[in-house]
């Protein structure tokens, strides 16, 4: 599990259990108390997310879900723009047929195809444009997989508050034996507790962290981009990583062009 993901879960997690000793209650006894609530919320969640998207959209969930928990494996953009950088250098000095033998040790398919693209002549304007409509699907797949997390952490309240609301229901049909409303009320709750803690400690923040995951790995898509169209005009390898280093935050620029410039 990628460190920061487990650290802010294990922190919710902490302060909430916490909170209830410090109140006096048993966390554990409390949200195990009746799995019939559980099952109430997590199978109406689930169920209701599937049935507001399409197939695609559920299929891609559980692959979704391991990379918000583990991160999927960042790109490191400074090592990126090295290699396009040493790239531009080749096409410059050998042309770019040259680059034909580096195709095959690159492990990223959207950079494998840019420069094979950009290898075989494609024409600059329409290079762009098959790439850009890479992108426009991937930013898709991303949203399809964070979309399925939004969605259930809007479900997950709601089917929460059904779940007490059946609860009183029962409830109140019984008002015969006063002694068994508190402990039928607490039940009756615990459908609502499950829905705001499955909402807010898992679906939401797991949604969150992919649509982060999906804008990191955009922009270093788009680097490439850019760094394979200005290795394709035969730009100079200073001003080509003069360019790229603007997808690198400032702290991270200085590095890369002091190496370039003591090549």
């Amino acid at each position: 599990m990628d460190p920061i993901t487990m650290a802010g879960i294990a922190l919710a997690l902490i302060s909430m259990i916490a909170a209830a000793f410090m109140a006096g209650m048993n966390p554990i006894a409390i949200f195990l108390g009746d799995p019939g609530s559980i099952l109430l919320v997590l199978g109406g969640t689930i169920g209701t997310t599937i049935a507001s998207g399409t197939m695609a959209q559920a299929l891609g969930a559980p692959k979704a879900l391991v990379k918000g928990i583990t991160g999927g494996g960042s790109i490191d953009r400074a090592a990126v723009i090295k290699q396009l950088v040493s790239f531009a250098d080749t096409a410059r000095r050998e042309g770019l047929l040259a680059l034909e033998s580096e195709i095959e040790k690159i492990e990223d398919t959207f950079f494998q195809r840019g420069l094979q693209l950009a290898v075989d002549g494609t024409d600059p304007g329409d290079l762009r444009e098959m790439l850009e409509l890479d992108l426009d699907r991937m930013a898709a797949r991303h949203r399809d997989g964070a979309g399925f997390f939004t969605t259930a952490a809007g479900m997950a309240p709601a089917m929460g508050m059904v779940g007490t609301v059946i609860g009183l229901v029962d409830m109140l049909g019984n008002l015969d034996d006063p002694s068994t409303l508190g402990p039928a009320m607490a039940v009756a709750f615990l459908t609502t507790l499950w829905g705001a803690f499955i909402a807010n400690y898992f679906f939401q923040p797991i949604a969150a962290r992919l649509k982060k995951l999906a804008a990191d790995e955009m922009a270093s898509k788009e680097l490439i981009l850019e760094g394979i169209l200005s290795i394709q005009a035969g730009s100079n390898p200073r001003a080509v990583a003069g360019k790229l280093v603007s997808f690198l935050p400032p702290g991270d620029r200085e590095a890369v062009l002091d190496e370039k410039k003591s090549a």
